[in-house]
């Protein structure tokens, strides 16, 4: 997806809504929406800056922006 190498959960969701030119307060509603659990601004940020976003939480922002996770066997 975006090249061949490991990146942690903070670079992932920095460099797709770089891409998109969204802002956190857009994911946060984007995920409001799709998942109906309560999502802000600060709470992306926060979770960018921890790096602590959970797997099921990136499949569902990477589906929300048109992305696919790949994982293929070396």
């Amino acid at each position: 997806m975006l090249g061949s190498f490991i990146m942690k959960s903070r670079e992932l969701v920095k460099v797709l809504i770089a891409r998109e030119g969204i802002t956190a307060q857009k994911l946060a509603d984007m995920l409001c929406n799709k998942t109906d659990k309560h999502y802000t601004a600060q709470t992306i940020r926060n979770k960018i800056y921890l790096s602590s976003f959970r797997y099921d939480e990136i499949v569902t922002i990477t589906e929300l922006l048109g992305y696919t996770i790949n994982i293929d066997k070396n």
